[in-house]
């Protein structure tokens, strides 16, 4: 009854390949700034950290990172506050 459960192993396309330290790290180096906040979200089926940063001349902006590989996905200034 209970075997599945404990040997429950997420699917791959959930497992994280990144820490949320590596996502912050890898979108500073496309958008200077200071870190707000970031957040993870399944998009599509596919994990992705959302990383809001603050630049040096007010704007934010929102990297899009893979959480499996870290490649970027998108990059994009952040207009509305949700």
């Amino acid at each position: 009854m209970y075997e599945n459960y404990y040997n429950y192993t997420p699917a791959p396309e959930h497992r994280q390949r990144i820490t949320k330290q590596q996502a912050q790290q890898i979108a500073l180096q496309h958008v200077p700034g200071t870190v707000l906040h970031v957040d993870m979200d399944l998009e599509n089926g596919v994990l992705v950290y959302e990383v809001f940063i603050l630049t040096p001349d007010n704007r934010i902006f929102e990297v899009e990172i893979l959480a499996r590989s870290g490649r970027v996905l998108k990059i994009e200034p952040e207009n509305d506050f949700d």
